[in-house]
């Protein structure tokens, strides 16, 4: 018999903090639980100061849901998010440090580190189908180019393409404990969802267990000494990119669109959903920008041109440079071949390149304060 919220919500009242001797269940510490398959997902909510501490507690909720009949799986992680600055045009209870379903004097969490990691850059898309995931693997490579340390968190639970992008294959290995190792390729550590599910599994996931996952992948892997993590973000601008904005120490954001007037739009509240967490915008990228006939020669815009360029001056963020739309990108990406790995000379590496060196200048020159990710939109 499959496993009930209720009887999820009895077993964690048994839960009690230390410090003030409350239940789990009435403490406003819990995020909503998803059950799906006998997999019982939840977080319990934190301010940074408190990791070490609510350990314990988190480990004795896990347990409490394991002992139930039904309950195949319990994932269970400490979330501290980045409190959302409160101002005049705060009217939300989001924007008033107000999170729904929290009572009044609940803890307000704050962004939490990453040990080891220096720079957190996402990549993220206000829409899909822009090569957000093809141009965060290729930036990654180009900051592994530069003689810097770099992993790659592939964040696009529903259609996760680092694994096929880096051409690997196999599960990761549990070290100790819930800690996974990181699979690597061309030199980049590469952790995804992906690589625990067959590719062909549709993931009918709710937000709640998006982010428990998103999580686990960001703080229970062995990611070793890194000077940047890139974050391949879910494209849009909804739930799951703003509590990845808000929870993650995100150094920066880089947006990726095409030059037509429809992804721009998007990409253009991207960078608003960045500005109102106080994450710095590291740069534009124009994606698909011309393509050039390889039999005759001729230079057409499919999706237009300059569009990115000029919304990039209109905002007043960086313009990172244009990639062209090329079927060399397209076939060494399916082919698990990146091409700023096989050719980071040739034409399209040295792209990628130039717009990573832009980015490591953001980063290590004081554009970027967090000590996290930048953010690629598409």
């Amino acid at each position: 018999m499959a496993v009930t919220t209720a009887e999820v919500l009895q077993a964690l009242s048994t839960v009690k903090l230390a410090a003030s001797g409350a239940s789990l269940t009435s403490s406003g510490r819990l995020s909503d639980i998803v059950i799906q398959d006998g997999r019982v997902m939840f977080s319990i909510a934190i301010d940074a100061t408190e990791a070490g501490a609510m350990e314990p507690v988190r480990k004795a909720a896990e347990d409490a849901v394991k002992a139930l009949p039904g309950a195949a799986q319990a994932l269970v992680s400490l979330t501290a998010e980045r409190a959302v600055p409160k101002g005049p045009s705060s009217q939300t209870p989001e924007r008033a440090g107000i999170q729904p379903g929290r009572p009044a004097g609940a803890p307000q969490a704050r962004v939490q580190s990453i040990p080891g990691v220096k720079h957190v850059i996402a990549v993220a898309s206000g829409k899909g189908g822009v090569g957000k995931s093809t141009t965060a693997c290729n930036l990654a490579l180009g900051l592994r180019a530069l003689g810097l340390n770099v992993g790659i968190l592939d964040a696009d639970i529903y259609g996760p393409s680092m694994p096929k992008l880096f051409g690997l294959h196999g599960k990761p290995r549990v070290i100790s404990g819930r800690i996974l190792e990181p699979l690597e390729g061309y030199g980049i550590k590469v952790m995804s969802i992906g690589f625990m599910v067959d590719e062909e599994t549709p993931m009918i996931w709710r937000g709640p267990m998006v982010m428990s996952a998103i999580t686990q992948m960001l703080r229970e892997v062995a990611w070793g000494e890194l000077d940047v993590l890139v974050v391949d973000m879910p494209p849009g601008t909804g739930d799951a990119q703003l509590t990845m904005a808000q929870a993650t120490p995100l150094a920066g954001a880089v947006i990726v669109s095409t030059p037509q007037d429809l992804a721009l739009l998007d990409a253009r509240r991207g960078v608003a959903m960045f500005r109102r967490t106080e994450i710095p915008i590291l740069g534009i990228v124009e994606n698909m920008a011309t393509f050039v006939c390889p039999n005759c020669g001729s230079v057409s815009h499919i999706f237009g041109h300059g569009g990115a360029r000029r919304e990039a001056e209109k905002l007043g963020v960086p313009f990172l440079g244009e990639v062209p739309l090329n079927m060399t990108i397209r076939e060494t990406s399916d082919s698990g071949r990146p091409v700023t790995a096989i050719d980071p000379d040739g034409p399209h590496g040295t792209i990628y390149r130039a717009m990573a060196e832009q980015i490591w200048a953001g980063l290590s020159g004081g554009g970027a304060t967090r000590g996290a990710p930048a953010i690629v939109f598409e």
